[in-house]
């Protein structure tokens, strides 16, 4: 059964994107258009809205994604089930997480599970961790790392890996700044400093929360995608950042910047890997799932 332009075509309606969508399924663009035109010829309607600077889905395209969506997993499904009556699991899962989990816990958790099932293909992809729960909601990816948040969805399963406090950072080469925002109780230092925060996700909800908390109304001079972007900033001396300690500890710039000790602190992030609970069921996610105790225990 050949399922390549159903990829093909899930891929482009992820990202709208000629040029991004044909870089990830490792084909020209011209070729992903004939795989699209195709399609659309065999379903007598268009399914996507192009521009020369856009490109959008129709309300069919959408009904195909879904569609595509859905039959691709249970494909996946069907091929793992029947390889697995044969001891011989293989194929693909898509994960998701941050810069900083993929080198902190990918290592261990991925190790074993490559040399017990060495013919099960991981795709990796990096971004902002405040998109993982939405994305493993959407079927955009199989697995995500992330931190928990406060409501977590019902279809959702969780997996902790660890905790890591949420510490402001200030730039290390400016000691009266850092001086002054010791002490959290100067609101009229906080107010006038420049704020480099996350543009959402539990992050930004728990600074928001924290300067509420304090009566503070924030100078936010940049909204960030991405916790390494944040230290970066912070570190050329743009303002102060918020980010988790475990971004710090293991960031080439650490030694750039201070963490101001602030009180009250804010809540720890609980991280952890996340799937939909019905994937569970699905022979390479189960199997996944199963070494995870043993591989964070290790």
């Amino acid at each position: 059964m050949d399922t390549k332009s159903l990829q093909h075509f899930l891929t482009l309606a992820d990202t709208l994107h000629f040029s991004r969508a044909s870089a990830a399924c490792h084909v020209s663009p011209s070729t992903l258009s004939r795989t699209i035109k195709q399609l659309e010829d065999d379903l007598g309607v268009t399914l996507f809205i192009r521009d020369n600077r856009s490109v959008t889905l129709t309300p069919e395209g959408q009904r195909l994604q879904a569609y595509a969506r859905d039959t691709l997993s249970q494909w996946q499904t069907l091929r793992s089930s029947l390889q697995s009556d044969q001891h011989q699991l293989q194929g693909e899962l898509s994960m998701y997480c941050s810069v900083t989990a993929s080198y902190s816990f990918l290592y261990d958790i991925l190790s074993r599970f490559r040399q017990t099932h060495p013919r099960i293909e991981i795709k990796l992809h990096t971004g902002d961790p405040a998109e993982a729960t939405q994305r493993v909601q959407n079927n955009t990816e199989d697995i995500a790392i992330g931190a928990r948040p406060d409501q977590l969805p019902s279809e959702i399963a969780f997996r902790p890996i660890t905790r890591s406090p949420l510490v402001f950072i200030a730039p290390a080469d400016q000691p009266e700044l850092i001086q002054q925002l010791s002490d959290s109780k100067n609101t009229s230092a906080w107010q006038h400093t420049p704020m480099i925060l996350s543009e959402s996700g539990l992050a930004r909800k728990r600074s928001d929360q924290w300067f509420r908390q304090q009566g503070i109304k924030p100078r936010i001079y940049a909204q960030v995608a991405g916790n390494e972007a944040i230290v970066s900033m912070v570190s050329l001396g743009f303002g102060v950042g918020l980010v988790p300690q475990i971004v710090l500890d293991n960031s080439p710039l650490a030694n750039r910047v201070s963490v101001l000790h602030t009180t009250p602190a804010l809540p720890a992030f609980e991280v952890g890997i996340f799937v939909l609970e019905k994937k569970l069921r699905h022979p390479l996610i189960h199997a996944f799932w199963s070494q995870l105790d043993t591989a964070i225990e290790d």
